[in-house]
């Protein structure tokens, strides 16, 4: 995620991975910092860092390596990359008394150093030219970049940096910063047993490095990195009021930096059916209570509006619980209900929600009866373009075919935020079901999307979602990917029906799922014979015809 910048009051900050081997394998060197009144960082265990030193870029000369031109192409920086690098360096000397230099130096000399160092009475320059020796930055990885969520008192903009410890030198406390040193392997910094008190950038850096089996082969891939992105946590809370910590993968985390960007932590990070959310002025969410593997944490109603006239996009299953949370949070007068698509967890609830309202329902009729809503009856069913006025509002109508013939989204104009029903969802691809479920068609809606995307995403099921470019570029590449799977598969078997190709096309996907990705199996194959590469004379046995899937000139370069 890249939705963020680092605030100006941020302090420029750098850390340090010491790896060595041990006898159960890689270790890093934990330092517990010392309790202090009024300190949240007391008594972390975190790794040797600090914040940058005016004169650390006094340093520049004595130092072996990439010069600072170099070192801030690596880190993203117009200038003053190298002096991170430094600050690594310099803090890892303060803090546990190890010096990366270039030759052997004389130890007791540079305790003394140290403790000046400590004092602020010199800098590392300094430091350097009285012990005789430089700073080595040659076998230095950038590791990682990080910042401190809002709500913190003190933030930091911090880069990470991984090196093997020096060989010859013992880490000893300061006293000060660090009142105790642990060599210890990732699994044991981790377990619960030993208690130690981790930061999340911490505990995520500790957790990445579980998988290596050596020192080598960790520092290997900390070199290897790049394009490395920063990362932000952010505080939550869970629907039973304890804190939480969400990470950018976490799929509330948009949605609480929209909702809560100052760091109060009082957003909520899960989803709670029946619980009233008020996600902007002009919008409300309540979600089912039908959590299930095909609705994920249950089917979002969303309030649209403002004042006394509001409209009820997707009123969701027929659920008497549903419906009454839905009039609990009604913010005003419900003068609309309307409906993405028919299927039996978004449209069946509209006829008892227009019975207590006697709001008129706005939808499409499905063009097939199999797996939907056959009751559903609409007064009036929307033209793509049509605008609709909600409380001062403006909804527009977006016809979306592909996961249902007859979908619909809706883009409120005021927030350029599209409400997608079930044609984008949080955290997974959607069934395309022929013959209602058309992949041609979902390709096409998703691509007429991409041209013009809105700024958010309320999808059906999970949270907001923001960067709707970026998430309609990996829904169309997915779908690509996987037609070529199909091609792939139809190439080498010749012919094949779905229970052949099944296992092979969708082996990355638990067998739980195999009988809904079985339709959109069937899905790709129709659109492959609409191509001219697949061909059935039956529609159960499928033979390859072609010389492979074609992708558009806009999604084979996204």
């Amino acid at each position: 995620m890249s939705s963020y910048r680092v605030p100006p009051d941020a302090r420029a900050a750098a850390s340090l991975l010491l790896v060595r081997d041990g006898a159960a394998g890689p270790e890093l060197l934990l330092m517990r910092r010392a309790e202090r009144a009024g300190d949240y960082r007391s008594g972390l265990c975190v790794f040797p860092g600090g914040v940058l030193d005016a004169r650390d870029r006094d340093a520049q000369a004595w130092v072996v390596g990439d010069d600072d031109a170099v070192w801030s192409a690596r880190l993203g920086l117009a200038q003053g990359g190298q002096d991170y690098a430094v600050a690594a360096l310099r803090e890892c000397f303060e803090e546990v008394g190890l010096l990366l230099a270039d030759r052997p130096f004389d130890a007791v000399a540079a305790a003394v150093w140290r403790r000046r160092l400590h004092a602020g009475e010199v800098g590392i320059a300094e430091v350097c030219a009285a012990l005789g020796v430089k700073l080595d930055l040659r076998a230095l990885s950038y590791h990682s970049h990080w910042l401190t969520p809002p709500g913190v008192p003190k933030r930091f903009d911090t880069r990470f940096f991984a090196v093997a410890a020096p060989v010859g030198q013992h880490a000893e406390v300061d006293g000060a910063e660090a009142v105790e040193l642990m060599w210890l392997t990732p699994q044991a910094a981790l377990d619960p047993a030993r208690g130690l008190k981790l930061l999340p950038v911490t505990e995520r850096t500790l957790e990445e490095l579980l998988r290596f089996a050596d020192a080598a082969s960790a520092l290997a891939d900390s070199a290897a990195r790049r394009d490395i992105r920063l990362t932000m946590p952010r505080a939550a809370r869970q629907a039973d009021g304890r804190r939480t910590v969400l990470m950018p993968e976490h799929h509330a985390w948009a949605e609480v930096g929209r909702l809560d960007p100052e760091g109060r932590g009082d957003a909520l990070g899960e989803l709670v059916a029946g619980r009233a959310v008020r996600l902007s002025p002009r919008i409300v969410r309540v979600t089912a209570p039908n959590p299930g593997l095909m609705t994920g944490p249950g089917t979002n109603s969303y309030f649209v509006g403002s004042g006394d006239a509001w409209t009820v996009i997707d009123p969701g299953p027929a659920d008497e619980r549903h419906l009454q949370a839905l009039l609990a949070a009604a913010p005003g007068r419900i003068e609309r209900i309307l409906v993405t698509h028919t299927h039996r967890d978004h449209s069946p609830g509209a006829a008892a929600l227009a019975a207590a309202t006697g709001a008129p329902v706005m939808g499409r009729r499905p063009e097939f009866h199999d797996g939907q809503d056959t009751s559903f009856r609409p007064e009036h069913e929307p033209a793509d373009g049509e605008r609709l006025d909600c409380g001062g509002s403006v909804l527009r109508v977006i016809a979306t075919p592909g996961h249902a013939s007859n979908h619909l989204c809706f883009l409120l104009e005021d927030e350029d935020l599209l409400f997608t029903g079930d044609h984008v969802m949080q955290g997974s691809t959607v069934v395309i079901n022929p013959p209602d479920g058309d992949m041609v068609a979902y390709l096409a809606s998703l691509e007429r999307l991409r041209a013009a995307p809105p700024v958010w995403l309320a999808p059906g099921h999970g949270f907001l979602v923001a960067e709707p470019r970026a998430v309609f570029d990996a829904l169309i590449r997915h779908r690509l990917r996987r037609e070529e799977r199909v091609v792939r598969a139809l190439a080498r078997l010749g012919e094949g029906d779905l229970d052949m190709l099944l296992p092979e096309v969708y082996a990355d996907v638990p067998a739980l799922l195999h009988a809904p990705a079985r339709r959109s199996l069937l899905a790709h194959l129709l659109k492959l014979a609409a191509d001219g590469v697949a061909a059935s004379d039956d529609g159960v046995a499928w033979r390859y015809v072609g010389p492979g899937s074609r992708q558009s000139p806009s999604t084979s370069s996204s």
